[in-house]
């Protein structure tokens, strides 16, 4: 059994390794210029699908090597969202599951989204050795779009997007097609960094973060309500709470 273990997880290290090594295969000239518009904001594709997690995840290997669990308070975070045992949540740009992982013990079903088939696969093996065998089966995979989180009609009660709204190119066009995943009463909730001096590890650099009060805007523009916003639970990030 230990030996199937070991052959198991081969392949699924491999997958990973692979999309982080291109990380640093970036065009010189990364980022680009950003437009003044927020709903214009963005940072770089390339063509491969692995350039594409770099986009959705806003992983790299030294955000990866940091002390994530310590400064992201992730059970902080989970807090914010209240008891979870009756609902279903969406982990927009899921990545290696840091969140998706901690959520499934506590929810009703959680869809890890991803543009990448290599995170989506990694995550579905993953949870096999992740997961209590009775908790697996409330993790399922979902593989997004660059303009759509691919939800069915009101299939979630809460949508969390961590890190990664900075990267998606048409914010309100975006967050409007989440609203029609999200009940109606549900939540969303998006953690960013915020746009001040903070450690080298961080992605994007300061000036192509998206600033609080820009994305406070976008919310109201794509029709959400009841927006509350904590620039202070977080050291190095804001956490925006809205009502579909």
């Amino acid at each position: 059994m230990k030996l199937r273990t070991t052959f198991l997880l081969i392949p699924i290290v491999a997958l990973l390794c692979a999309t982080s090594c291109d990380r640093d295969e970036r065009p010189a000239d990364f980022p680009p210029t950003l437009s003044t518009d927020p709903n214009d904001a963005q940072l770089p594709t390339t063509n491969s699908n692995e350039g594409n997690a770099v986009v959705t995840s806003g992983l790299t290997k030294d955000y990866l090597n940091t002390n994530r669990g310590i400064w992201q308070k992730p059970e902080l975070i989970l807090e914010l969202l209240g008891n979870l045992e009756d609902k279903v949540v969406a982990d927009i740009g899921a990545g290696t599951g840091f969140f998706a992982f901690r959520l499934a013990p506590k929810a009703k079903k959680v869809i890890a989204v991803d543009i990448n088939p290599v995170y989506t696969r990694a995550l579905d093996s993953l949870k096999v050795f992740r997961l209590a065998d009775d908790v697996q089966d409330r993790l399922v995979t979902r593989l997004g779009r660059e303009n759509s989180p691919k939800l069915e009609k009101e299939e979630v009660d809460i949508a969390i997007i961590v890190n990664t709204f900075v990267y998606i190119k048409d914010k309100v066009s975006y967050l409007r097609e989440l609203k029609k995943g999200i009940k109606e009463g549900g939540k969303l909730l998006i953690v960013e960094f915020k746009k001040k001096k903070l450690p080298d590890f961080v992605e994007p650099p300061q000036k192509y973060r998206l600033p609080l009060y820009e994305a406070e805007k976008l919310l109201y523009q794509a029709g959400y309500t009841k927006i509350e916003a904590n620039d202070t639970a977080l050291d190095y990030q804001y956490v925006l709470v809205a009502e579909k």
